[in-house]
């Protein structure tokens, strides 16, 4: 049903909302639950909820059928000093749960009852949206480090995760198989200056310039200083096609046990 069908009958009347408008799926976990709100709200840094105080709280919004009225209200939801608070921000007509939670979010933002975190006192980044980036970029099991180990269980192959190839080198890998002596890394396209994705900070840009470059050049080292030891090195971009690169992790793996 469209909006405009819906908002003729002012709500769907003579049948109550499909389920799919407003329930979760089933099992979702708590990050997960986290990640659909971020993703309505466009990002985690803009649910965040003005205190009395000067400070914020992280909102989400809740759905709620009322089925004597067989429509669909949305209400935002955050906590404060321990105590769960609540306040009504609209009826929601979409026909999938996504969609209501976006449009939910667009209308606590225009009634301001929401807004963008602002930017600690010393941060460093150029904007909010540019920190919420830089503070999702884990150091270590980051999504596609895990689904490139998950892809290679899956072919049967046993690693060693997050240690040094080289004991006497300062450096870990992402996958490590030590007699095959074949060391895997995952590179985040923001910390490792990925020539498709990354883009320069625009606040301090000439420093953040250099600390990429300084990145690269330690990948550089690591990646020399490995192969001197025999060493073979495999390198992926975070948004390559994982599957593909375990697949090309197994043939080298395979063929340096081999002795080929």
């Amino acid at each position: 049903m469209t909006r405009a069908a819906v908002g003729a009958q002012r709500g769907w009347n003579d049948q109550l909302p499909p389920t799919k408008a407003y329930k979760a799926r089933p099992g979702l976990s708590r990050d997960k639950r986290s990640a659909e709100q971020d993703q309505a709200a466009g990002g985690r840094h803009r649910r965040a909820v003005p205190l009395s105080d000067g400070s914020y709280a992280r909102g989400s919004i809740q759905l709620r059928l009322y089925r004597s009225t067989r429509r669909i209200r949305a209400y935002l939801r955050w906590s404060d000093n321990g105590e769960t608070r609540e306040r009504y921000v609209c009826e929601v007509y979409e026909a999938t749960r996504k969609a209501n939670l976006a449009l939910a979010w667009t209308k606590a933002r225009e009634a301001s009852k929401v807004v963008d975190e602002p930017l600690p006192p010393n941060s460093k980044a150029s904007s909010v949206s540019v920190r919420a980036v830089m503070t999702a970029n884990k150091g270590k099991d980051t999504k596609p480090e895990l689904m490139l180990r998950a892809a290679l269980h899956r072919r049967g192959l046993r690693y060693r995760v997050g240690i040094r190839p080289l004991p006497e080198l300062r450096r870990t890998a992402d996958v490590v198989f030590p007699r095959a002596k074949v060391a895997v890394f995952v590179d985040g396209c923001f910390w490792h200056g990925c020539p498709d994705h990354y883009r320069p900070a625009k606040k301090s840009g000439e420093k953040w310039s250099q600390k990429i470059k300084d990145n690269r050049d330690r990948d550089a080292s690591t990646t020399l200083a490995l192969r001197d030891q025999g060493w073979a090195v495999l390198r992926f971009w975070e948004h390559e096609d994982l599957e593909l690169a375990a697949e090309e992790v197994r043939a080298v793996v395979e063929e340096r046990r081999s002795g080929t």
